[in-house]
């Protein structure tokens, strides 16, 4: 298990500017500690690794107090997500949690956080129990407002019957779940599901029965690279008809992999894929094209990603909730933790690259219509729809 921490500054270097944790100082009383939790490596490294490039972003300070960022890889493993999760609380003493991007793993960080009553800034839009995500608030949109995109797309498109694959774990089950919902009111109706894992390297039986279906369209709710593989085999079997993609499919990286055959696939997604394109009136328009500039100018042309602009979003958020909790508290207290939490319910119209957050005591999502995109992939680049 790699457990590491550094105290980040504007030209953070990555994993060679960070250092072992029994190297650093003990910080002071005022410092502001930060858990960032995200699967460098395993299954859904291809989620993780974005995020924890996008490090760099944490200021030296906020508030006029010292920021320690510590680092942690969950291997893509819930269970090493918790046991991480549980030292950087009691070990560490961190105010917030960060994390994860994969969705077991966030869940899994949820039970620390509520358990401990630490703040958590889940990078990935999980759901959670009635009464179970009181110390936790979502970074990326929830999946009912994605799918509700991708149901007004298919009604507009004249879509009434489609097949569904997805992860078999919870990714796959929110989406089938909400779409099932939304799609039956629209009159749209699921007439084939399938599941794979996302290690698996072949899902061509699956689609054999989805094509067997005869849908109008497909869904695949998926997210990373392994997003490609049902519809890269779609085509390869022949099938015509449009393909749906999750805002967890967004990347260079799926594009890269799916080729020619990605190429049509309709997607919600955030904002901070294609700010360029967003009008001057929309809130996310300047940091979207903060967070694209600089991520680009450290690692390439066309590098940006929504897992990367999720730390980006998190450090925007802390940006405004830490100056007021430190109001009426110190770091490292149980007094600053229920301070952060306030501050999260009650701060209003947070710009950031994905939309614009308006958290509340009801609701720990926050974006509205505003954090939600359709894109499709058109000559190998993602290209706002109408």
């Amino acid at each position: 298990m790699s457990l590491v921490s550094s105290t980040l500054r504007r030209r953070f270097g990555g994993l060679a500017a960070a250092v072992l944790l029994s190297a650093l100082p003990a910080a002071a009383m005022a410092d502001v500690n930060v858990g960032f939790i995200v699967p460098a490596t395993g299954s859904t490294a291809a989620l993780g690794i974005p995020g924890k490039n996008a490090l760099f972003f944490f200021p030296p300070t906020i508030g006029g107090e010292k920021i320690n960022v510590h680092f942690a890889d969950d291997a893509s493993d819930p269970a090493q997500a918790t046991t991480l999760a549980r030292r950087l609380v009691t070990e560490d003493k961190v105010d917030v949690l960060v994390g994860s991007t994969m969705t077991g793993c966030a869940i899994a960080i949820s039970g620390v956080a509520q358990e401990n009553e630490v703040p958590q800034l889940a990078m990935s839009p999980i759901d959670l129990p009635a009464g179970h995500d009181t110390w936790t608030f979502r970074l990326p949109q929830s999946v009912k407002l994605m799918a509700e995109g991708v149901v007004a797309h298919m009604q507009a498109a004249g879509i009434k019957t489609v097949g569904y694959i997805g992860f078999s774990d919870a990714w796959g089950d929110f989406w089938a779940r909400d779409f099932k919902q939304l799609g039956e009111a629209a009159g749209i109706k699921l007439v084939a599901e399938e599941r794979f894992a996302r290690a698996d390297t072949s899902v061509t039986g699956q689609i054999l029965k989805l094509i067997a279906a005869h849908p109008d369209a497909v869904l695949v709710g998926a997210s990373g690279t392994a997003a490609a593989l049902p519809q890269i085999t779609l085509r390869e079997r022949g099938y015509k008809g449009p393909i749906y993609q999750t805002h967890g499919a967004v990347s260079q990286d799926f594009i890269r992999i799916g080729g020619a055959a990605v190429e049509g696939a309709i997607v919600p997604a955030g904002p901070a894929m294609v700010p360029e394109q967003l009008p001057d009136s929309a809130l996310s328009k300047a940091p979207g094209l903060d967070f694209v500039t600089r991520y680009e100018e450290r690692y390439g042309a066309n590098s940006r990603n929504q897992f990367a602009a999720h730390a980006y979003d998190a450090v925007q958020v802390l940006k405004r909730v830490i100056p007021v909790a430190l109001k009426t508290a110190k770091p490292g207290t149980k007094e600053f933790h229920e301070a952060l939490k306030a501050a999260l319910e009650s701060e209003k119209n947070i710009a950031a690259s994905q939309g614009v957050y308006n958290y509340s005591r009801l609701d720990h999502f926050g974006l509205d219509g505003r954090g939600r995109v359709m894109l499709t992939v058109q000559n190998g680049k993602w290209v706002l729809l109408p």
